[in-house]
């Protein structure tokens, strides 16, 4: 990850997505001068969680790629989001 300080600019661009990004800078605009550094800290965290998601799914895509099993730890849900699946086709979704 680049070690770059965080700007307006920067958080904008690492968020990626353009409705996100609109919300950012809308957020910012709008916030009052004592709260400015709360709301930009509060981005700052979102934008490196997404560069930071992003880069762990570029690690996992070239490890399967490779036909390598992806790095890190998994732990396997199915059985629980199969019960879960079948727990609401039986009671029903409300």
């Amino acid at each position: 990850m680049s070690e770059q300080p965080w700007t307006i600019e920067r958080i904008r661009d690492a968020l990626g997505n353009p409705a996100l990004a609109q919300r950012f800078l809308a957020e910012i605009n709008r916030a009052p001068a004592h709260e400015l550094l709360a709301v930009f800290a509060r981005w700052e965290r979102i934008a490196k969680d997404t560069v930071a998601a992003v880069e762990r799914g570029r690690q996992i895509a070239a490890a399967e790629a490779r036909g390598e099993e992806p790095p890190g730890e998994w732990i396997d849900v199915t059985d629980r989001v199969l019960a879960e699946a079948d727990r609401i086709r039986t009671r029903g979704a409300a």
